[in-house]
């Protein structure tokens, strides 16, 4: 057998501080045919030294799903690595977007309007001008990123999950803002409606958030005034997230 048949073509993705320890944000390896995702750790080890105090908590994907130890890589596939993250014309809507747009809270609160809205409910994360995080320090401005095209998916998968816990859930609207973004800014906004309060609106807002800041890849950088860092989550996604 040729060294070509035994051997498979695959894209490599570097997000947020991996990407900046790997110096670029994509390559193209070729990897043993057969290869699962702990051999390819250890590739990216012995590839990219830098990137050694991070590739045991390091994330994975596949072609933009969570991929694990055993799974297989196959050919040609998009291979993502990351640090653990900070239906037609009936109802209920669900709105998804990521945007370097300003963030318009009425737009997005009327595109899940209905003439049979009571109740509303809206999260917006703000920039702060002062972490009190580890010690107290100031921000300059944060820097949003996002692996677009998962970020989306899974973006849409917490919508669908909302609709199957809160079925009395009208609309759903899940907006993120990246780029550079300074103090006072609306970074996202989360904003679920139905006909009365007591249906669910509150507790699918918060779940909403908090879902997003565990399985959808978005990264921020929060740069001060002497120093900058990555800003990364501990949730681990386990199979079927």
């Amino acid at each position: 057998m040729n060294e070509t048949s035994m051997t498979i073509q695959i894209t490599v993705l570097f997000f947020a501080t991996l990407r900046e320890k790997a110096g670029v944000p994509t390559v193209e390896i070729s990897i043993p045919d057969g290869s699962q995702v702990k051999d390819f750790k250890q590739i990216i080890r012995n590839e990219f030294p830098n990137l050694l105090a991070h590739i045991d908590s390091a994330l994975v994907s596949i072609d933009r799903e969570f991929a694990f130890d055993e799974d297989l890589i196959p050919d040609g596939a998009e291979v993502a690595l990351f640090p653990p993250v900070s239906g037609g014309a009936q109802k209920p809507t669900l709105l998804i977007k990521i945007t370097e747009e300003e963030l318009d809270l009425n737009s997005i609160l009327e595109s899940v309007t209905y003439a049979s809205t009571g109740a509303a409910c809206i999260f917006t994360g703000m920039v702060r001008s002062v972490t009190e995080r580890s010690q107290p320090h100031q921000t300059v401005y944060l820097e949003y990123e996002a692996y677009h095209r998962m970020a989306t998916e899974k973006m849409e998968q917490i919508g669908e999950e909302i609709r199957l816990r809160w079925p009395e859930v009208e609309g759903i609207s899940i907006v993120q803002r990246i780029g550079r973004l300074y103090p006072g800014t609306p970074t996202v906004v989360i904003a679920c409606t139905s006909e009365h309060r007591d249906s669910g609106v509150f507790e699918a807002a918060r779940y909403g958030i908090d879902r997003l800041k565990e399985i959808v890849p978005i990264w921020k950088k929060e740069v001060g005034p002497d120093n900058e860092v990555w800003v990364e989550g501990e949730h681990q996604p386990q199979p079927g997230e």
